[in-house]
């Protein structure tokens, strides 16, 4: 007797995803490098006699030449970083819709939590690292988690949780400040944005090659198991 036809394996193309995300977060962490540059200026050109752009209590003097560049590279950078974020969200979906296709099991965690997860306190210092890790084991069973993905949650973590890093609730007029009176902790901070971001693109490239493998080899067995009679 004739056996049934495998169906088809259905999956949302990851290659070329994985490849922008990961030239994203390029782009994002060379913006943060920029961003750290203008800082050191900053501080070697010292805090004008008129004190910091922000006086306190809603009072801003007019930014000079250097103050105002900085603002010009952080909104570019600002720019940059939504853009890489767009591109990350966007394969880390179809990393986690592929993943479903080929173990056949429900996903960890909710799909809107890739979205939610990086926002909502507290889960954002787990969920986003988990539907990566759930998205890996489920579509390739077995197979070691490449160490840059722990490198990349670690620094990011880093980066978030210092105060004047990826998320920094101080406005541009502040961190300029705090860049004329101590620089060191900004950079720390730039140091490990950037970080993350490179550990982030061999992440993303390492994470993908192995699905990409995982997808050629489960499309190879059913047309196999097609062409049974």
């Amino acid at each position: 007797m004739d056996q049934p036809a495998a169906r088809p394996l259905a999956h949302r193309p990851v290659q070329v995803s994985g490849q922008l995300a990961a030239g994203g977060l390029v782009v994002a962490g060379l913006a943060w490098v920029v961003r750290g540059v203008w800082e050191v200026r900053l501080a070697r050109a010292g805090e004008p006699d008129a004190g910091p752009p922000d006086q306190g209590n809603g009072v801003h003097r007019p930014l000079n030449a250097l103050e105002n560049s900085y603002h010009l590279v952080t909104s570019m950078g600002d720019v940059l970083v939504f853009l890489c974020a767009a591109l990350f969200l966007s394969w880390l979906w179809r990393l986690r819709e592929n993943a479903r296709a080929l173990s056949g099991d429900a996903p960890k965690y909710l799909g809107i939590w890739v979205y939610l997860g990086w926002i909502v306190p507290v889960v954002n210092l787990w969920f986003p690292r988990g539907i990566v890790v759930d998205a890996f084991r489920a579509g390739a069973p077995g197979r070691k988690l490449p160490g840059s993905v722990d490198v990349w949650w670690g620094l990011w973590l880093i980066g978030m949780l210092s105060g004047v890093g990826i998320v920094c609730r101080d406005s541009t007029d502040q961190i300029i400040g705090r860049a004329y009176s101590e620089v060191w902790p900004l950079l720390v901070s730039d140091t490990a944005v950037v970080g993350a971001a490179v550990a982030g693109a061999f992440a993303v490239r390492a994470v993908t090659a192995v699905q990409v493998e995982r997808l050629r080899g489960a499309r190879a067995a059913g047309s196999q198991v097609t062409g049974v009679v």
